[in-house]
């Protein structure tokens, strides 16, 4: 069975140099005051990784695709600065082959650099963006790495909220089932992450809960011990995950 991962979305390099000491799994490059997948600059993004120090893989949210030439710019310009996997969501998106087209110019960018994550929205209604399922099967006929399911609007309920459990565990299943990597998030806290693992996500990832301040604040390291260990003691999840999934 795969050991769920904590994913901390950092913002500077003093987040992620609290992320790393306490613990985190992954180290997330996110500028919280730019949307649910605001992109750090390509120089912020280099100074947080060299703060990382090789120590934890870093990757990158790259905001909402809508122009497949910029997509895989942007991407490419990520992963070559050493991404381990990019992030992109599709608001605005209103079709599977759009969404496609768009998961398959980023991994034209990330070439061998990176791998691509999807972004599903779990209140896909308020971004005017595809259903979570629509999000899996592009992802998975395109080649992607994974998918996150997340929400867009920071200011409305969270997935625990949005989504129940069933729900949840049916979607990550279905993905799994795909051969994708599955993480969650949506403005978890401490107490959400049984119900993340109980869903049997590959990974969980956290801003706010992680910051002294909320979600433009700052990581501080005793949070993301908390959050780590409460990953790790976590109840198993319902069926293992395959292989795929992993990594």
């Amino acid at each position: 069975m795969c050991e769920m991962r904590l994913l901390v979305s950092v913002a500077t390099i003093e987040d992620a140099a609290a992320a790393v000491a306490g613990g985190a799994d992954i180290i997330d490059a996110k500028d919280p005051t730019a949307g649910a997948l605001g992109a750090v600059s390509l120089v912020m993004f280099g100074q947080i990784r060299a703060t990382v120090a090789g120590l934890r893989p870093v990757s990158a949210a790259l905001g909402d695709a809508t122009d497949e030439a910029a997509v895989e710019r942007l991407v490419r310009d990520y992963a070559v600065a050493g991404a381990s996997f990019v992030k992109i969501g599709f608001a605005g998106v209103s079709s599977h082959s759009r969404a496609g087209l768009l998961i398959t110019a980023a991994m034209h960018g990330a070439a061998d650099h990176s791998g691509v994550v999807a972004v599903a929205y779990a209140d896909a209604d308020r971004a005017a963006s595809l259903d979570p399922r629509v999000i899996v099967d592009a992802a998975a006929q395109a080649g992607a790495a994974g998918v996150l399911l997340d929400t867009a609007d920071k200011h409305g309920p969270g997935l625990r909220a949005l989504m129940t459990p069933a729900a949840v565990a049916t979607w990550v299943a279905v993905a799994h089932d795909a051969g994708l990597r599955v993480a969650l998030a949506g403005q978890l806290t401490l107490d959400d992450l049984d119900y993340v693992k109980n869903a049997g996500a590959d990974i969980a990832g956290v801003r706010g809960a992680a910051c002294e301040g909320g979600r433009r604040g700052r990581v501080a390291a005793a949070r993301v011990s908390l959050l780590r260990e409460a990953a790790r003691r976590s109840g198993p999840a319902p069926a293992p995950a395959p292989v795929a999934a992993c990594g």
